[in-house]
């Protein structure tokens, strides 16, 4: 017998793989599980990103798997391992977009539909990559039933938990204080910012007192944000300012009016005078302990702003460049403004001092530009009801998390989680199944989209321009895979899984999503 000297596995490995497939052995079928003549065990595969190509995560991550699958396999068990691919909607429209930017073009040339079919041409041609690789990995997944978010059951399922979501008062559109990305053009979760420590400055800017008897100064990182402000405020055990509350500075070079923000319409007239407020809110030891508002583009601002009633006006447009409001500094990119009105704010003489000031600016995960937080109209996940009961799967032990210390990072996430910004303004995704009536307005929430309006009549509906964040599918996976909504055999014989293998960055981002969508929509967590 000729044995090579060295081994080559292209002669060895494909031929073996292709009989394994051929003959069955990873697949899995309901029938002995639902009869009772076999025990099931289920492994969920984090589907990748169709974008994505295999690195040495997914390498130790799939051995792992692949480990535990073969296992439960030998001894007997109906064992599924459930492959598929995420649609990654940031990630794959941005990929197709530079694809355009190379031909001279944008979406928008295109337009939504024809952008669509050539995000899937680009997904049918690139799109199966990475399971390729897995394949070559040797991976025992049960590839007959390989899944991709878009597809048309994946898409339903998606349609369903929304429409059930909304009719149980969980989700809602709200204006909120936003991150939002002026590369991609799109809302971002809180999860999808990545903060990073960066040297900047804090400048510290003299406000006049309206009555001419004297200035209060206030520091900030961000000086061309200052157009928007709506208040100054102190703290109200602050000595320092306790006899300026309540009295009126005025914007330093404003002497423009400014219009607030208003959804769908025209907002109200802000002059250059703003009040001297006190709320708790204000740090006594940042800066000087009086801090600018601006309730547009700062989350504690916002807060600060709703609970005193302060307009909020917007000084930039959706690509970060300011607008209207920030009068003769319109038309420049933000960092090009804040170089511009620090220039001038010097030249008059409101600039008390410049000190170097580390801290931590967020930027948008997939293409890494820093995030502007924005108020802005979006869609909402009410997410307290749905934390509570992920929290109490794993306090109850039906839902162990290895190692154990990860457990006081799950609880932290879901102990201060915020409602889910889940609209996103891109065009490759689930769109938001939400329906307007031009004529009367009505707003329909439903699976299919309705032939006429149910409250007038008209044919002219419209539905909403955004698509779903890609984690809204994501987190279905475990239910959505198995034939959810529907109750199928697949279903029933193979929900809850057993056992989920992935990283820890990515605990909250998905897997406490899970359990919240499966402890909801089922009753069970989808793992234990």
């Amino acid at each position: 017998m000729d044995i090579p000297k060295i081994y080559d596995p292209k002669k060895v490995e494909e031929k073996w793989y292709r009989f394994w497939e051929e003959k069955g052995y990873f697949s899995a079928s309901p029938d002995p599980v639902l009869k009772g003549q076999k025990k099931k065990f289920v492994v969920m595969m984090p589907p990748p990103n169709v974008t994505g190509i295999i690195h040495m995560g997914h390498v130790i991550d799939n051995t792992l798997q692949d480990i535990l699958v073969r296992w439960r396999r030998m001894q007997g068990y109906e064992t599924l391992w459930q492959p598929g691919i995420d649609h990654a909607g940031i990630a794959t429209q941005n990929v197709v977009e530079k694809e355009l930017a190379r031909e001279g073009k944008t979406r928008f040339d295109l337009g939504r539909e024809e952008f669509i079919r050539r995000v899937w041409e680009w997904k049918e041609k690139y799109g199966n990559t990475i399971l390729q690789q897995l394949r070559k990995l040797g991976v025992s997944a049960h590839w007959g039933r390989t899944k991709f978010t878009l597809d048309p059951d994946m898409y339903r399922a998606v349609m369903e938990a929304f429409v059930r979501l909304y009719s149980e008062g969980l989700i809602y559109k709200g204006t909120r204080i936003i991150n939002w990305c002026p590369r991609c053009g799109t809302a971002l979760a809180d999860d999808e910012v990545e903060h990073e420590p960066e040297q900047g400055h804090l400048w510290y800017i003299k406000y006049p007192l309206e009555d001419g008897s004297g200035y209060i100064t206030v520091a900030t990182t961000r000086p061309e944000t200052y157009l928007g402000d709506t208040a100054v405020a102190v703290n109200p055990d602050d000595e320092r300012y306790r006899d300026l509350i309540g009295k009126r500075v005025r914007l330093p070079l404003v002497d423009w009016t400014r219009k607030s923000f208003a959804p769908g319409g025209e907002g109200s007239d802000v002059g250059p005078s703003i009040p001297v407020i006190a709320d708790p809110l204000v740090d006594l030891e940042f800066g000087t302990g009086a801090v600018k508002v601006t309730p547009a583009h700062d989350p504690a601002d916002y807060e600060i702003g709703v609970k005193h009633g302060l307009p909020a006006v917007v000084v930039m447009d959706p690509k970060a460049v300011m607008n209207e409001n920030a009068g003769p500094y319109k038309g420049l990119d933000r960092f090009e403004a804040r170089k511009k009105i620090v220039e001038d704010l010097e030249k008059a003489g409101f600039i008390e001092k410049i000190e170097d000031h580390e801290h931590n600016v967020g930027h948008c995960y997939r293409c890494h530009t820093v995030i502007e937080p924005y108020i802005s109209e979006q869609w909402f996940v009410r997410m307290r009801p749905l934390a509570d009961k992920a929290m109490d799967a794993v306090k109850s032990g039906e839902v162990s998390i290895i190692p154990d210390f990860w457990k006081k990072v799950y609880f932290h996430w879901l102990e201060d989680v915020r409602d889910w910004c889940i609209s996103r303004q891109i065009w490759w995704g689930h769109r938001i199944p939400v329906y307007y009536c031009e004529d009367c307005g009505e707003i329909t929430v439903s699976v299919e989209k309705p032939e006429k309006c149910p409250r007038c009549g008209s044919p002219r509906i419209k539905q909403d321009e955004d698509v779903l964040d890609t984690w809204f599918s994501s987190w279905l996976w475990p239910i959505s895979t198995l034939g959810w909504p529907e109750d199928t055999d697949w279903l029933r014989a193979f929900y809850p899984g057993d056992v989920l293998v992935t990283g820890w960055d990515i605990l909250f981002f998905w897997v406490a999503r899970m359990i919240m969508s499966g402890t909801h929509f089922m009753g069970k967590a989808p793992f234990k």
